[in-house]
């Protein structure tokens, strides 16, 4: 049967509709836009949410976890009960990303997860009230050793095609980001190889100085992972990859945005150099997400979280944040608008993984992945596939 969803606003994002309706069928969005414009079909059920504002689900690229469990696991509870906390959140699709471990642990979690982002595929669009995995982040083994944050040192690897050709086949070809520090030997080889496959090849965990990084750009590497984190710092005679970054409009960015990771002032000179175009919002969340302070594991990295923080030898590991949560935090910090935070959650990150026509945005033909929301960016439903949670 057809619903009608009646509503205050409509972010699309692109858009905003005043006095909207969004009707679904099936899991797909029929119609969208304002009631004056739009006749309710017949045989249809029609909702009323008053004065909330509907928005497309949340994308998150770069998630390792939450819940108790990392994505590593690769076991359908652990996946399952990550999916289930990250759509309380707004979260209706992810990567689930991996952390640098022995190669044949590594390749290991890869199948798990690959076989169970092939079984979701054939699921259909609800998938149980949980957010859907669209394809592997590998963060790691490719990175550099100075930026490694808390990747084990013994386990970091040279760039290799072959290892890479492993990791996809044990993924079954589930591969869809793919970080790696451009400065390295056979890195630039393997980016290519990378954007053959149609991987997203994002530059981070790196040491790069500029032309290194302008080599990586070129060669096809247009993401930047958690921006300011694991990179060499920006200096004003040596501006390295960050630089680059903040200045490539071809490149996009994500960033951490919990005001532990990166202070809300450089997060609101991030906002202005990518603008609302060009960045990204990702958590990077642990196991320990949604749970109290403890020691957790990020992989097999013991982690202890306390206050917020999720700290591994004196360094961050990872966060606690959720995806509500930084959009929330991009309004304060920076002034912004709902509408143009959402985006950062939504379109932005769909666009990255070339999935816009379907993820992160309100139009005829998308998939029915929608928040309900108030004004303060609060969430009150998640709807997946056009199942309420």
């Amino acid at each position: 049967m057809k619903t009608a969803l009646l509503a205050r606003e409509i972010l699309t994002p692109l858009d905003r509709i005043h006095n909207g309706i969004l009707i679904f069928e099936d899991g797909c969005i029929l119609e969208v836009g304002n009631r004056d414009c739009i006749e309710v079909p017949r045989a249809c059920r029609t909702i009323d949410l008053g004065d909330a504002i509907l928005t497309p689900g949340f994308i998150d690229l770069h998630i390792h976890g939450g819940a108790g469990h990392d994505v590593m696991e690769g076991d359908d509870a652990a996946l399952e009960a990550v999916e289930l906390l990250i759509a309380k959140h707004g979260v209706t699709s992810y990567c689930p990303t991996t952390v640098t471990a022995a190669t044949d642990v590594t390749l290991v979690s890869l199948n798990k997860i690959g076989h169970f982002i092939e079984r979701m595929a054939s699921h259909g669009p609800a998938n149980n009230g949980r957010a859907r995995p669209l394809g592997v982040h590998l963060e790691g083994p490719f990175l550099a050793e100075s930026r490694r944050g808390v990747h084990p040192p013994n386990h970091l690897q040279a760039p290799s095609i072959k290892l890479f050709h492993e990791m996809w086949q044990a993924a079954i070809g589930r591969v869809k980001v793919l970080t790696i520090a451009p400065e390295l030997p056979g890195a630039i080889e393997l980016i290519h190889e990378a954007r053959k496959r149609g991987v997203v090849v994002s530059l981070g965990h790196s040491n790069a100085d500029l032309c290194e990084a302008k080599r990586g750009i070129s060669a096809g590497g247009h993401h930047a992972t958690h921006t300011f984190n694991a990179m060499r710092p920006l200096q004003h005679r040596d501006a390295g990859l960050l630089g680059a970054i903040l200045t490539q409009q071809c490149v996009t960015a994500d960033i951490i945005v919990d005001g532990i990771h990166v202070d809300p002032t450089v997060v609101k000179l991030f906002l202005r150099a990518k603008g609302v175009e060009g960045a990204v919002l990702i958590t990077d969340a642990t196991s320990a997400t949604g749970m109290p302070d403890g020691t957790y594991h990020l992989g097999n990295i013991e982690v202890e979280v306390k206050d917020g923080q999720c700290i591994s030898q004196g360094k961050l590991a990872g966060s606690v944040l959720t995806l509500d949560r930084a959009v929330r935090n991009v309004m304060d910090f920076a002034g912004w608008t709902l509408q143009n935070s959402v985006r950062l959650a939504t379109y932005n990150p769909a666009r990255v993984l070339g999935v816009e026509n379907s993820k992160g945005v309100l139009k005829a033909g998308a998939d029915a992945d929608i928040l309900v929301m108030n004004a303060a960016g609060e969430i009150r439903n998640t709807i997946i596939g056009g199942i309420g949670i």
